[in-house]
């Protein structure tokens, strides 16, 4: 009785802690780890069991992956193009079909931190407030994540503690067969209905956007470019957001003001203003050049060896009086000029026959750690990094979708058994392809994510020890037996759900678990659908951005508030509780 008084006791000052936000998730399991230990409710095996377990240690190699699929450009291009360029009745639809399908296949917060800023451009472009559309982003993600195996860290907590308690853990698609109907009626629902609750507002940093310092910069036409001999609003150069067109230059004459009608020609110098981020996005567009260099190819760049700064000509520069040409910029910095911002007008001529003045900004694409290099130089009066952006050459992008397919095929065909080892010499290989650097790899690790998730494992297996856990679920069947295993799966549901809200989603299934299990045995019942609902439930967090990690990674760049995912979350979580519920038991009790 004292173990269960005690763990008890703890459980809750740990949930209570956990919903105020006092301390960081990894702090406050870990700790409640220890203290359960030290009331001799778990061993030491027991307390760090989950720090070895296979799911854990699968989820942490998956970071590696997914952190080096940022280098394809294919994700973020493939959703511009399904998006469109106007706002319409399907672009909800358009949105979360294509995130749910990715976020199946990979762990969804790395898809959800990649496409954010897609979405904050393909909005800005048109003119639409971000905060329509990234709380969208990170439900697809979620429901996307209920698909497959790998789609989200939950299922492989969940398929990891099923290995551990002898049990047959999920196949890769196994969870597809409630996953995929909830997450096609979630969809449905939130492009029809849902979005209207979303709200109209703009970030922080894009309401103070317009005032932000803008770069000039010259592009010339070349052959392959898509749009040759369409007027400038078909090529889509008229209505940019953050960028403006202002004139061209062709065969030595000048035309401005640009007429929308006006028609793009081979040879053109297109004159652009914008800001440092658009600019450098304009950089990439297939058959515009800033210059031909064999050294810096802007199409392939590799974020590991060059990166974007802003430099501030000094009073003292040798480099005033001199133009860009002459000056030999790039062969004494080893960096290229994209553009040239001075005192907020506009430069009508090449960038290479503009003479550099004091004070002049500079956007430039330099050689890694330019920064360090100049610092102090008295050639610049200031040097920062600019557009920090993951960018990597399209073959290796191309070789990193390769590899992710392969490792799938691995695991569905049973050819690498281990979701563990099949990602590992993914990841192995991605580093060894120099895919992504063995430094950045370590980076894209979410450690607190891992600390939380091998916590709970220690934690649930106390809940199970104290009897907790039976006495939980014992009650759970005397309240709902009325309502047959029906109501039991839905009671479950709900108060994994619930608990996911409160204390993030791994937590509160590792802690559901052995509830779930002691049903299953005290009714003597196959576990699997149990396993299932659980793992669904814990990663259905709508209703509150601290649930699930994408909820809070779109919460800050939406300029979102708490109560926006009340608002659109509520009826989110009851509608893939009703769905999942019902799928659950015509598959296993009907």
């Amino acid at each position: 009785m004292f173990k269960m008084c005690y763990t008890s006791a703890v459980i809750i000052i740990m949930t209570i802690v956990l919903v105020k936000g006092l301390y960081r998730p990894s702090f406050v399991l870990f700790f409640t780890l220890i203290i359960l230990y030290l009331g001799k409710i778990i061993d030491i095996n027991e307390a760090f069991v989950g720090f070895s377990n296979h799911g854990m240690l699968a989820v942490g190699v998956l970071f590696i992956v997914a952190g080096a699929l940022q280098s394809s450009v294919t994700f973020g291009n493939t959703l511009e193009k399904f998006l469109g360029n106007k706002n319409s009745k399907f672009t909800y639809f358009r949105l979360m079909f294509p995130v749910t399908f990715l976020s199946a296949f990979l762990n969804n917060t790395p898809i959800v931190a990649s496409l954010i800023p897609v979405i904050k451009k393909w909005s800005k472009k048109n003119d639409l407030p971000a905060s329509k559309f990234l709380i969208p982003l990170s439900y697809a993600a979620i429901l996307g994540g209920t698909c497959t195996l790998i789609g989200t860290s939950t299922n492989l907590v969940v398929h990891g503690l099923m290995l551990d308690n002898g049990m047959e853990g999920f196949s890769f698609f196994e969870l597809g067969k409630v996953g995929l109907p909830v997450a096609l009626l979630g969809i449905i629902y939130f492009s029809l209905i849902g979005h209207f609750l979303l709200p109209k507002r703009k970030d922080i940093i894009t309401q103070f956007g317009d005032q932000t310092r803008e770069f000039v910069v010259v592009m010339k036409v070349g052959s392959e470019y898509l749009n040759l001999g369409k007027s400038i609003e078909k090529a889509n150069l008229r209505h940019l957001k953050g960028l403006y067109l202002f004139q061209i230059i062709r065969d030595g004459k000048e035309i401005a003001p640009v007429s929308p009608e006006e028609k793009i020609e081979f040879n053109d110098s297109l004159f652009f203003t914008g800001l440092p981020d658009t600019i450098y996005e304009l950089q990439k567009t297939p058959g515009l050049h800033i210059t031909k260099d064999a050294e810096f190819d802007l199409k392939n760049i590799d974020s590991d060896k060059l990166k974007t700064y802003e430099a501030v000509i000094s009073n003292s520069s040798p480099l005033l009086g001199e133009t860009v040409r002459k000056s030999g910029f790039r062969t004494k910095y080893g960096a290229v000029i994209l553009a040239i911002h001075r005192n907020g007008k506009r430069i009508k001529m090449k960038i290479g026959d503009i003479k550099l003045q004091p004070n002049d900004t500079l956007f430039l694409l330099a050689e890694k750690d330019f920064d360090k290099k100049w610092y102090h130089s008295i050639d610049f009066s200031l040097v920062s990094l600019s557009v920090d952006e993951y960018s990597k050459p399209r073959k290796k992008g191309n070789l990193a979708l390769i590899l992710m397919g392969a490792m799938i095929f691995s695991v569905v065909t049973g050819v690498i058994e281990s979701m563990l080892i099949a990602a590992s010499i993914t990841a192995g290989l991605m580093i060894l392809f120099r895919i992504i650097s063995l430094h950045d790899g370590k980076k894209t690790i979410d450690f607190d994510v891992l600390i939380v998730i091998a916590s709970a494992f220690g934690i649930g297996k106390a809940i199970e020890n104290s009897g907790l856990a039976y006495f939980i679920a014992n009650h759970l069947i005397n309240s709902l037996e009325n309502f047959g295993i029906f109501g039991i799966i839905a009671g479950l549901f709900f108060i994994t759900s619930i608990y996911t809200e409160l204390i993030t989603n791994n937590a509160a299934a590792a802690l559901m678990f052995p509830i779930s299990l002691a049903i299953a045995k005290t009714m003597n019942l196959d576990p699997k659908p149990f396993m299932i609902i659980i793992a669904i439930a814990a990663s259905s967090a709508f209703a509150t951005p601290l649930g699930y990690q994408t909820n809070l990674m779109v919460y800050n760049p939406g300029g979102y508030k708490f109560t926006d995912f009340i608002k659109t979350g509520t009826v989110m979580n009851i509608l893939v509780g009703i769905v999942a519920t019902f799928t659950v038991y015509f598959l296993f009790f009907a």
